[in-house]
């Protein structure tokens, strides 16, 4: 905690973890504002929700899949500083887009409501083509966010080992992801609590404060040898995941990382569509989970750095993931016990707090973040730590390709599953299931990273 209070007073790592808070709840704002409002606002149907929430979720992450190894290559090969400021600067354009597309939408429902003074008192008359476009124009602004943190993602870690000393990154790791999950905090509550059209502003002036903040960051030049770069997206990506594997402690690492995030990826699909149609919940309260999910995360990120005192290790992973699995099967019994209110009727917080089964349901919520939190971060700190300085972007950016990848997979799956007419809430057992494999890949590289025994002459 010492180290970790002292880290955020440095101009090495201040502006860096600012800069990172800043970026991700600027993400969570303007995504869960979308979601909620398209869910809430737009569709009635929960096939169509979940469908849309599993679309939008593989948006965002298919940058990462196509596009990690050119950021790590950049990462690696360019002053990380520069790369930061470029990618902070794009911010800017991309919510533009999507505060237009936000707008839009927002008007094309107040037009819905008011049908008879619609063309008096609305820009927009449904269901004319720049209506239309509100979707399209989200979406897209929304798989540009990917694009921005698939080249910033490599970064924010890669330039810890290169800034901050050897028994400072575990407790550096811990803050950014802490960080970051009290940032998608903030960002969850605003998108539940603010209309539409005020998240709409919000995510351009938070992209502008976020720019003049990365130009503090220190620079932070190539380590290594300068390459060309390989624009071949499959070739290069390819190639990324190929070398970056051959390390077997590496592999298991990111083995087990993607599939902790496809798990998240399953569970934030399934919240929103959940929250309004198992448990009769308002958006405010579908953002309230998202909120429990992001404080037990930067929980369990803090209490495993001090567990370990500093040391990068695998040792508590496997029993934290299992932890997890136990809670995620516990939030599917109580949701299955739950009862609703009538229907078209929605709990507002208060009504919701107030239910017999809110408790336990909270708690369990609760407890999958934090031992979610204690499971992963370590192994990010194991990425950033067990390879050399000049191959840590790179590294990182080979992780983010088999994450995406392996979170498209459990999006697409979702989506299939609801396609196919899965009631939302059986989803949370493909969840629980996938906890069993994460345990045994993080026991697996815990037992990689012990060092042989001398058996002696």
């Amino acid at each position: 905690m010492t180290v970790s209070t002292h880290l955020v007073r440095t101009r090495r790592f201040l502006p860096l973890f600012v800069t990172q808070l800043l970026n991700a709840f600027n993400d969570n704002l303007f995504k869960t504002a979308m979601v909620l409002f398209v869910v809430y606002s737009l569709y009635s149907s929960p096939e169509a929700e979940g469908m849309f929430s599993a679309v939008a979720s593989a948006l965002f992450i298919l940058p990462f899949f196509l596009f990690s190894a050119l950021a790590g290559q950049l990462a690696d090969m360019r002053d990380k500083a520069r790369i930061i400021r470029v990618v902070k600067a794009a911010e800017i354009a991309i919510m533009l887009v999507g505060e237009l597309g936000l707008v839009i939408a927002w008007q094309d429902v107040e037009c819905a409501k008011t049908a008879a003074e619609a063309s008096a008192q609305c820009f927009v008359t449904p269901p004319s083509l720049i209506a239309s476009l509100s979707i399209p124009l989200m979406l897209a602004a929304l798989f540009a966010m990917g694009v921005h943190s698939t080249f910033f993602g490599p970064i924010k870690y890669a330039i810890l080992p290169q800034h901050l000393k050897d028994n400072e990154v575990l407790a550096g790791t811990g803050l950014v992801e802490a960080g970051t999950y009290i940032a998608i905090l903030f960002g969850t509550i605003l998108a539940g609590w603010i209309p539409v059209e005020a998240a709409a502003a919000g995510v351009v002036l938070t992209a502008m404060v976020g720019y003049m903040v990365s130009r503090k960051v220190p620079a932070a030049p190539a380590q290594g040898a300068v390459e060309p770069l390989d624009f071949h997206l499959i070739r290069s990506s390819v190639s990324l995941v190929r070398q970056t594997m051959q390390d077997r402690r590496v592999f298991l690492a990111i083995m087990a990382i993607s599939f902790f995030w496809t798990i998240g990826a399953v569970l934030f699909i399934v919240f929103p569509p959940l929250a309004k149609n198992v448990l009769t919940a308002s958006k405010e309260v579908a953002s309230l989970f998202l909120v429990i999910f992001s404080v037990g995360v930067a929980i369990g990120s803090v209490s495993v750095n001090a567990l370990l005192k500093g040391k990068v290790s695998a040792r508590y992973s496997p029993v934290s993931v299992i932890v997890m699995g136990l809670f995620v099967l516990a939030f599917f019994f109580v949701c299955e016990a739950w009862t609703p209110e009538p229907a078209g009727t929605l709990m507002d917080v208060p009504t919701f707090v107030a239910h017999a089964m809110a408790v336990p349901l909270l708690l369990c919520l609760l407890g999958i973040a934090i031992a979610g939190g204690m499971f992963v971060v370590p192994l990010y700190a194991f990425l950033t730590t067990f390879v050399p300085k000049a191959q840590t972007a790179r590294t990182i950016a080979a992780n983010n390709i088999v994450n995406s990848g392996a979170m498209v997979i459990g999006s697409l799956l979702a989506t299939g599953l609801s396609a196919a007419g899965l009631d939302i809430l059986h989803h949370l057992l493909l969840a629980a299931a996938m906890c069993i494999y994460s345990a045994w890949l993080g026991w697996k590289l815990y037992k990689a990273e012990q060092p042989p025994l001398d058996t002696g002459a």
